[in-house]
């Protein structure tokens, strides 16, 4: 009984770090850039909700609060690219890991000088609320997490595969040249895929900041869903929710059965084993090719 409640604790956790690593994915398919402020996007999105919600600032319901906190990390998103990134067409790869990591820090200095360092809570209706069954005790918000982030998954899914914005995106991140040449504004594609990475950070951010508190440094949880999408294989949307998953179960059983600090670095224990014997992550990508 104690296992199955820490395999829910822990369905629950990766769930979300699936979503961050999703954001990641997406970003890398588009560009091949790795946006390593996505953990920030995150964070900054939990707060955005958290400042429409709470009494202390603009007291919103909660269910309007949440659109209009996606809408605004789309925005942000969307802007990071088309003034951002989009200048830096042409540098370096490290240049672009530089720039994220930079806006990382801006993200959190932001959150820190608007809100502060603190912990705080998000006002959620779920927040609180358990479901007993068999002897287990399941919190409806870690059961939203699970039924969202499955619902998410398929909703991306359908997205990409049926919907004429979705073809394009794949299209533009498979073949940028070809993409171009059939009249696929490519540039527009990469700032609609970082704004789409926007939502689904901010997603992951309400659904963390209803499980518990939050506070600027909750951005860096992005280090932990970086290793659960390279795990997952890094340009595969599935192989980011199984890496998410399987980082969020290997924590609570390490810390509940291994005794020290080497429960803390399991999870990268768990990426050192993956790329030592799959370098390309559970569902890898990579395609050979005939020369």
């Amino acid at each position: 009984m104690d296992a199955l409640q820490l395999l829910l604790s822990g369905l629950s956790n990766g769930c979300v770090y699936g979503l961050i690593a999703m954001g990641f994915v997406l970003i890398y398919k588009a560009s091949e850039a790795i946006n390593f402020a996505q953990g920030d996007m995150m964070m900054l999105g939990a707060f955005i909700t958290l400042g429409l919600t709470n009494e202390q600032y603009f007291d919103l319901p909660f269910w309007v609060s949440v659109p209009m906190a996606m809408l605004l990390m789309g925005a942000i998103g969307y802007a990071l690219e088309a003034l951002i990134l989009r200048k830096m067409f042409g540098q370096s790869q490290i240049a672009v890991v530089i720039v994220t990591i930079a806006l990382g820090f801006v993200a959190r200095f932001v959150a820190g000088a608007i809100w502060g360092y603190e912990p705080q809570s998000l006002e959620s209706p779920i927040a609180g609320l358990d479901f007993r069954f068999a002897g287990l005790a399941l919190g409806i918000d870690e059961l939203m997490v699970i039924i969202v982030t499955i619902a998410l998954t398929g909703a991306l899914y359908i997205f990409f595969a049926r919907t004429k914005l979705g073809v394009a995106m794949q299209a533009a991140s498979q073949n940028q040249m070809a993409a171009f040449y059939m009249g696929i504004p490519v540039k527009r594609m990469h700032s609609l895929v970082w704004a789409l990475s926007g939502v689904i950070a901010a997603i992951a951010g309400i659904l963390f900041a209803s499980k518990g508190s939050i506070d600027p440094s909750t951005g860096l949880l992005g280090i932990k869903a970086f290793a659960a999408a390279v795990i997952g294989g890094l340009g595969s949307l599935p192989g980011a929710l199984i890496g998410g998953l399987l980082v969020g179960i290997v924590e609570p059983f390490a810390a509940r059965y291994i005794e020290g600090d080497i429960a803390r670095i399991m999870p990268y224990l768990l990426l050192v084993l993956v790329l030592v014997f799959r370098p390309h992550g559970i569902l890898s990508q990579v395609q050979s090719k005939k020369v």
